[in-house]
Formats: structure tokens, C-alpha cells, sequence
């Protein structure tokens, strides 16, 4: 990259520049791949994916610092709506998208569907509702809209409070995404990962801010949806003569029955071992299905660093425009999520289910010593401690059966290479792929965060007559120390990488949804009826949360069985099921390590869906409260209007600057 990312000759050389940088990355896999036929060995070349991709994002990073306000928040609102597009899906294929779709699908088969469902809805809402009036706003943040639609600080103190909850837990999330594959690819413990990965993320985001970040999700879009597509479209040619996976995985599903037929005539499986793949509410009810559908779209549209990216584009229209390209650039993964889904699971069934013991693949202990693949109830860290546990079982017939397989759902993915005997280059770019979606979701969150605490907290709130200089350092500072927080807090592994966005998004959905719905579109809600709105819906949603995961006590269901549960993990500890008897209990699907935190309480709604509880209080109140109050000025009645019209000035002018 030869010209300077952010100038207007970069601008109008981005095909040029973007295609020689997917030709550069495509011959670098080539180069991979030959040194792998050479015998380079599997670590060193694992280390040159990985110091390869997070180097360019670094020189991106770097090219676009700057020491302008406007640039550093909103990119200089001059991204055009295709790139847009594109650095809003990488923003959004975080490594719950990359790493665990897949795999939850693996595990819950056409449940899994209500995560794609609702993730892809949510950007039409994002495109009807909020996402254009935010950007004819002018605002350079949520809280931003929230204060002067509501008038005062304390709007925007709440809208900082939300979305510090929510982008935290979801940027916690993707850190711990980027140590398990530091920790798998570099041969570091996981404590240590989470902190390398950390490096690539901060160096992406901290110069250069959101027009940094946008640059460099770009590229990484490009690397995470090769590295998706590769392996799917390798096994569908291999496997049915068709390098069209999503045209291919019905054939596949279909084999995965038949197999598991074949497992049960051999006594590889029992009846209780096997969940069907396209049997609807085997593991949610209809109700927590169709609110995780729900919370998941509405969440969407109430993420912070999503409805951030709407700030970036020249205009309304080119707003509106992104949110289309999103949805196409998002489509490509989450389209063939199922396939790969099936494609793994085949693998499993095929070339792990019914080996001997002493014949395992080595890509099972590099998984097992991370405590992420088990068999017969132990990590398989070699062989010697697999024969020991299955010898340790009454009757075991010396072969992997898939009652004695357990694998990690957010290993899925990156394991699907391995388990299908592909060439290393095929793990190495799947790896690199899983690490450009969890950078690049990473970034946009630490990101948000910062900004508000910079820009709503400190610049409003505290020093309005701040320069730009210490603004700029503050909100830098400000990202270095949360991202230092995340990473600690993603070493405790508090939990899998779907549970933790599945709370984000709910959190958003209540705390930020109602107020931003009614103050586009009801110009009668006014300042004291949002603040209540906002404590109302986000109280309760984060209070039904916290109680249901780690206060759950004695008898609470856990997909379908009643458990005991650790109160600081949240795990099983005495299966009551078993012991009373009863069915469903968790026994019944070993094959599969799923820690989603599916815990159950009022009206049996899991805590993943507890959006459904807040944002309903939160419209409520809402109204309730502004009917009680003084409408709001006449002004303000005419703001409201103005931010609806499709054209126009932009209400704000950027007086923020």
C-alpha cells in the first residue's frame, strides 16, 4: 500500500489497492502450502499465518493514524457504502460467528438455526428503524444521540453504562476467541494467548481509530471469508463432486444418518447418544427458540460498534446502502454455516468415531491439551492417558465410541481441517481466518467503549474545553486499559464464546432498543421517560442474567435437566436427572463440550433471551412515564422530524468537533 490509507487518492484507488492486497494474501497461502511440501514444520509454519496476517493489520493500522477528531472517531465519514458493507460484516462475523456457528450447529442441529436467523434479521431492522436516522443525526456515538434527544447527562451516563455492558461482555468474548488460537497455533498457555492476541488487536485501533479500524477490517473480511470458504468447498468437491457446499450438504446430512445407523448396528453409539440434526426443539423449546430469534435481531440493532459503522458513510443513503452490502458480505458465511456444520460433523462420524485407541490422530492431543477434546471423560493429551481412561471402563471395546468423545463447540471450526486429514496450510488459514473475525470484531468494541468513555464522559461531561490532542490521548489510554481489563477477565474463561455474545446482545436489547426506537419515531417521549425506560429494562434484564448464571440454586433446568449447579461456574454438579431417573438427561449428547449457559427461570426463558423480559419494561415505561410528563419542546418535536427525512442537512453539523 503504497498511497496513505484515509487520503482521497486512497479512497479512489480502493479496488486497486484491496485487490493487490487479496492477490498478495492468496500467494502467500500458496507459499505456505509449498513450504509445507518442503517440510517446513507444522509450529513454524502456524507462527508465519499467524505473524503475517496481524503484520499487515498492523502497517494498515499504522498508515491510518491520525490526530484528527472526526477521522479518529467516525473515519471522516467518508467510507464508501460497498467498503462500508464490508468492514460492518467483519465488524460483525466476530469469533462467535467464525468459531462457534458452526459448532453450535454441529450440537444443536436445526436449533442452532434461530442464531443465524435472528443475527441476519437484525440488520433490516438495523436499515428500517435506526441505523440512517442515527447518521443524518451526525452524532459520533449512541450516547451522543441519546443526550441531546433526551437532554442532559444523564441520558447519556445511562447510554454509556449500557453500552460498556454489553460491548465488554462481547469484546471479553472475542479475546478469549484470539487465545484459543494463539494458544493452539503459537504453543502458549491459554493465559498467556489471550494477552498475544491482544497485541494484534490494539495495534489495529489505538493510532488510528475508527478510520484505522475500518481499513483494517477490510482486510480482514477478505482473509476470514477465503479461510471460511476453503475447507467446505475442498470437502464438497472431495466428498460429492461439487464445489458448491450449500448445494452439496443435504447429501451430507443424508450420509450422517446413514452412518449413524451404521454406529448403533456396531455398538459405536446408543439410540440415547444420537440427537437428530433437522429435528426442530430437541434443545430449546418453541419459546426460547423464537426469543433467541428475537433478542438476536433485535440486539443487532442495538449494538453499539454496529450502529457505530452508520456514522462513518459520506450519507443518508450511502447509511442505508451499507446496511444492504452488509447483509450480502454477512450472507456468504453464515449461508454456508450449516454446511459446514454438516461437513464436520461426517468428518467426525467417519474418521474419529470407531478408530482404535492406539491409532489417533495427533490432532487430537494438540486440542486435548487445552482441555478442548476429551475421551472416556479425559483430556486427550496423549495416548497413553486415552488407553488409561477407557481402560478404566467396565466392557471397552478398545475403540473411540461416541459416547466417549466429547469435543468443544469452539473448536469445530478450527479443527475441521485436522479431522478431515486436509494438507496444515488448510488449518493455518482457517486459524487466520478465525483470528481476522475476532480482531476485527475486537477492535470495533474496544473501539465503542472508548469513545464513550472519552468522548460522552470525559469531553462532554468532565472537560468540555478539552484540546484535540489530550482527547485523543485520553480515548487512546482509555482503550489500552479496557482492553487490558477484557483480556484479564477472558483468561478466567468465564464461559463459551456463544453464551457471552448471546448476553451482549440482550443487554443492547434492553437497555439501548426502546430508547432509540422511541426517540426516532415518537417525538412525545421525552428525557424523564427514557431514563426510566432505560433503568427500567436494563435493571431487570441484567438482574434476571446474573441471577439465572451464577445464583441459579438447586433445580434449575439446564437444557432440559435439572442440575445442581456450581454457583460460581455455573456447571453441573450433581445430575439429578440421573439420579431420579428422569429423561433428557445430559448424558443423552456427550459428544459435544456445550458450556452455553442455557440456564432457565421465569417462565422458562433462558438467560440468553433475557432481552425479552427488559425491552418490553423499557417501551413500556417509556411510554407510561412521557405521558405523565410535559412533552417535549417544539424544537425538539422538529429535530425529531428532521432526522426522519431521507435528505437534508445533517442535524448535528458536526458541532461535536
Amino acid at each position: 500500500m503504497a498511497i496513505k490509507a484515509g487520503s482521497s487518492d486512497f479512497l479512489s484507488n480502493l479496488g486497486r489497492v484491496y485487490g493487490m492486497y487479496t492477490g498478495g494474501f492468496l500467494a502467500f497461502v500458496i507459499l505456505i502450502a509449498v513450504l509445507e511440501q518442503m517440510g517446513v514444520p507444522n509450529r513454524i509454519l502456524g507462527y508465519l499465518f499467524v505473524f503475517f496476517t496481524i503484520s499487515v493489520y498492523a502497517i494498515i493500522g499504522i498508515m491510518s493514524r491520525t490526530a484528527q477528531v472526526s477521522e479518529y472517531y467516525v473515519a471522516g465519514r467518508s467510507v464508501p457504502a460497498f467498503y462500508n458493507g464490508m468492514a460492518t460484516g467483519a465488524d460483525w462475523m466476530s469469533a462467535a460467528s467464525f468459531v462457534g456457528m458452526a459448532g453450535t450447529l454441529f450440537l444443536l442441529g436445526y436449533d442452532g438455526l434461530a442464531w443465524v436467523l435472528g443475527w441476519t434479521g437484525g440488520f433490516v431492522l438495523v436499515s428500517i428503524l435506526i441505523g440512517p436516522y442515527l447518521r443524518k443525526f451526525g452524532a459520533y456515538t449512541v450516547p451522543d444521540f441519546l443526550a441531546f434527544r433526551y437532554g442532559g447527562n444523564v441520558a447519556r451516563g445511562l447510554g454509556v453504562l449500557v453500552l460498556v455492558a454489553c460491548s465488554f461482555t462481547y469484546v471479553t468474548a472475542q479475546i478469549y476467541g484470539t487465545g484459543i488460537i494463539a494458544s493452539r497455533f503459537l504453543g502458549m498457555p491459554f493465559e498467556l494467548a489471550v494477552f498475544a492476541g491482544l497485541v494484534g488487536i490494539l495495534v489495529c485501533s489505538m493510532l488510528g481509530g475508527m478510520r484505522a479500524v475500518t481499513w483494517t477490517q477490510v482486510a480482514q473480511y477478505i482473509v476470514l471469508i477465503i479461510a471460511y470458504l476453503t475447507p467446505i468447498i475442498i470437502l464438497s468437491t472431495k466428498n460429492y463432486g461439487i464445489p458448491i457446499p450449500e448445494l452439496t450438504y443435504g447429501q451430507a446430512i443424508a450420509d450422517i444418518t446413514a452412518r449413524e445407523q451404521q454406529m448403533i448396528a456396531s455398538g459405536l453409539a446408543t439410540v440415547a447418544n444420537l440427537k437428530p440434526h433437522i429435528s426442530p426443539f430437541i434443545n430449546y423449546t418453541p419459546l426460547n427458540f423464537f426469543a433467541i430469534i428475537l433478542c438476536m435481531m433485535v440486539g443487532t440493532a442495538s449494538l453499539p460498534h454496529i450502529l457505530m459503522r452508520y456514522f462513518t458513510t459520506p450519507s443518508v443513503r450511502a447509511a442505508r446502502q451499507s446496511v444492504a452490502w452488509s447483509l450480502l458480505f454477512i450472507f456468504l458465511l453464515y449461508f454456508s454455516a450449516p454446511a459446514y456444520a454438516a461437513f464436520s460433523k461426517l468428518e467426525v462420524y467417519t474418521n474419529v468415531i470407531g478408530r482404535d485407541l492406539t491409532a489417533i490422530r495427533p490432532w487430537i492431543f494438540n486440542w486435548g491439551e487445552l482441555g478442548l477434546v476429551k475421551i472416556c471423560g479425559q483430556n486427550a493429551a496423549s495416548i497413553d492417558a486415552i488407553v488409561a481412561a477407557c481402560k478404566a471402563i467396565a466392557d471397552h471395546p478398545g475403540v473411540v465410541r461416541l459416547q466417549d468423545f466429547i469435543i468443544n463447540t469452539d473448536v469445530i471450526v478450527l479443527s475441521t481441517p485436522e479431522i478431515a486429514g486436509l494438507p496444515y496450510v488448510i488449518s493455518g488459514l482457517v486459524a487466520a481466518g478465525g483470528l481476522a473475525a475476532a480482531l476485527s470484531t475486537a477492535d470495533g468494541l474496544l473501539l465503542a467503549i472508548a469513545n464513550a468513555l472519552s468522548h460522552d464522559v470525559y469531553y462532554k461531561m468532565i472537560d468540555p474545553n478539552a484540546p484535540t490532542v489530550r482527547r485523543l490521548m485520553v480515548a487512546r489510554v482509555l482503550l489500552l486499559i479496557v482492553a487490558v481489563v477484557a483480556a484479564a477477565t477472558a483468561a478466567t474463561k468465564p464461559g463459551d464464546i456463544l453464551a457471552m455474545v448471546g448476553w451482549a446482545f440482550s443487554l443492547a436489547m434492553a437497555g439501548n432498543f426502546p430508547a432509540l426506537v422511541m426517540g426516532v419515531w415518537w417525538k412525545r417521549a421525552t428525557s424523564t421517560g427514557a431514563v426510566c425506560g432505560i433503568i427500567a429494562g436494563f435493571g431487570l434484564c441484567l438482574f434476571y442474567l446474573v441471577t439465572t448464571r451464577y445464583f441459579p440454586g438447586a433445580g434449575v433446568k439446564y437444557f432440559g435437566m435439572t442440575s445442581l449447579l456450581n454457583p460460581i461456574t455455573g456447571a453441573p454438579l450433581v445430575d439429578l436427572a440421573k439420579a431420579m431417573a428422569l429423561p433428557n438427561a445430559m448424558e443423552t449428547w456427550p459428544t459435544v463440550a456445550h458450556p452455553l449457559v442455557n440456564k432457565v427461570g421465569w417462565f422458562g426463558l433462558t438467560n440468553i433471551a433475557c432481552g425479552m423480559l427488559g425491552a418490553p419494561l423499557g417501551f413500556a415505561v417509556i411510554y407510561v412515564v412521557s405521558l405523565l410528563g410535559k412533552e417535549p419542546s417544539k424544537e425538539m418535536q422538529a429535530y425529531v422530524d428532521d432526522i426522519r427525512k431521507p435528505r437534508g442537512r445533517t442535524v448535528l453539523e458536526e458541532k461535536t468537533t
